[in-house]
């Protein structure tokens, strides 16, 4: 069960990006100094970790997290800001699939973005909130009639979904190219980076212990109790919390190889005129494209443009690299062929082979979740609070999302290139609107 890691990975450097140059600064979590007690150590700064240590702290539970770099340093500092509902699947699909815990996954699902923004307003979390509604639109034929036929299964759960044809999405979003889409006022954005600063000021001032710059180089038990090691100090505790998603590592068996570490870029715009911002989704709104690969964007609160999509499997980026998203952009508004773009970075996020998030317990007192394949903001910020539920006693039975058994992929090392290939294919179906 331990896993030991012989060199402790110094803390890096908080990537370059725009949230790292507009967000609110962090948050005090110096490096474990010296052992400590705590009831839960939670392994991971990012969203998942962090709501998980806000909810335990909340409910009275003496809780440590550490995270190898700096908080907010993986995804969750680095993702597109969008707050999207819902999982992968239709809710037909997610009730077939789960039978009465379906009904429960897709209510716990679609409501994510609320919980996100409860606790933004809450903790008053200076992050550029807005719920100004997420849409998932279509541009071929195809893909239209499966946007209509999730908005059908939504509206038909008296959810507040609209469905629009190609008439009213350019109201909305400002360019012709859709079909349809389905419009759902849950939805939003953030500034990520800024969002888990806040949301780990909170789980502070409830009184969680933050260590940044502490990477776990081991997990073992001693006697009833599970010992994460640091280079500056050990955990005990009664429970364990492993919250590392698409960054995890060899520190948990089988772990690393459970899920595929994906890729995702965005490129920012400077601030745009007004009378051109104007005209870009000009209620706030986010929106994804239903696409073989997925093009995401929205506006900031500053009038910049940001657009995200696959990336090289590769850190480090620039403009040039992600060329190709100028290019679409230009394609969607020729209006802004020429504009400045300041900013371009990426990160990476975790993608499960049946495209559902996976929660597990592969030990009596050790729970693990990751995998959220793209909608990480909001799913991971409310499996913090399931997970919360789980430590403190709540039935398996009673959760919002199943516990699963951990596996690994087989032949996992494949599917780096797998991935790589996938992009390209489906990039070209685009192109070809099949």
């Amino acid at each position: 069960m331990t896993k030991q890691r012989t060199l402790a990975a110094a803390a890096l450097p908080l990537p370059p990006s725009l949230y790292a140059d507009t967000a609110r600064p962090g948050v005090a979590a110096p490096p474990l100094d010296g052992d400590r007690r705590a009831s839960v150590t939670v392994i991971g700064g990012g969203f998942t970790g962090i709501s998980t240590a806000l909810h335990l702290a909340q409910s009275g539970v003496d809780v440590v997290l550490l995270e190898a770099h700096e908080i907010g340093w993986g995804a969750s500092g680095r993702n597109g800001g969008q707050v999207n509902p819902g999982l992968k699947y239709d809710p037909d699909q997610i009730e077939a699939d789960f039978g009465e815990l379906g009904r429960r996954m897709v209510a716990f699902s679609a409501n994510a973005p609320n919980t996100v923004f409860d606790l933004v307003r809450a903790h008053q979390i200076q992050c550029e909130a807005r719920q100004g509604g997420t849409l998932r639109a279509a541009y071929t034929a195809k893909n239209a009639a499966d946007v209509r036929r999730t908005a059908e299964q939504y509206i038909r759960r008296g959810m507040p979904v609209d469905l629009l044809e190609a008439d009213g999405i350019r109201d909305i979003a400002g360019t012709s190219r859709y079909v349809a889409a389905m419009l759902d006022h849950r939805g939003g954005s953030v500034n990520p980076l800024g969002y888990a600063r806040g949301l780990a000021e909170a789980a502070i001032h409830a009184g969680s212990s933050l260590h940044g710059a502490s990477p776990a180089l081991s997990v073992g038990r001693e006697g009833p109790h599970w010992a994460v090691r640091t280079p500056t100090g050990t955990v005990r505790s009664d429970r364990l919390v492993i919250a590392t998603n698409a960054y995890s590592d060899d520190i948990w068996p089988k772990l690393r190889r459970s899920v595929v570490p994906v890729f995702s870029g965005i490129v920012a715009t400077e601030p745009l005129p007004q009378e051109l911002a104007d005209r870009i989704l000009p209620n706030g709104t986010s929106l994804y494209e239903n696409g073989e690969i997925t093009v995401y964007y929205r506006m900031d609160v500053n009038r910049r443009l940001l657009m995200g999509g696959r990336s090289p499997m590769r850190d480090g980026i620039s403009t040039d690299t992600l060329a190709w998203l100028i290019r679409y952009t230009e394609r969607l508004w020729p209006e802004l062929k020429g504009v400045a773009w300041s900013h371009a970075w990426n990160g990476q996020l975790a993608v499960t082979t049946d495209h559902y998030p996976h929660f597990h317990e592969p030990h009596p007192d050790a729970l693990i979740c990751l995998g959220y394949n793209g909608r990480g903001v909001a799913m991971a910020t409310a499996m913090g609070g399931e997970i919360a539920r789980r430590v403190t006693g709540t039935p398996n039975a009673e959760l919002n999302m199943p516990i699963i058994d951990l596996r690994e992929i087989p032949f996992h090392a494949l599917w780096r290139q797998a991935a790589s290939a996938r992009i390209i294919y489906g990039r070209l179906r685009d192109r070809l609107g099949l």
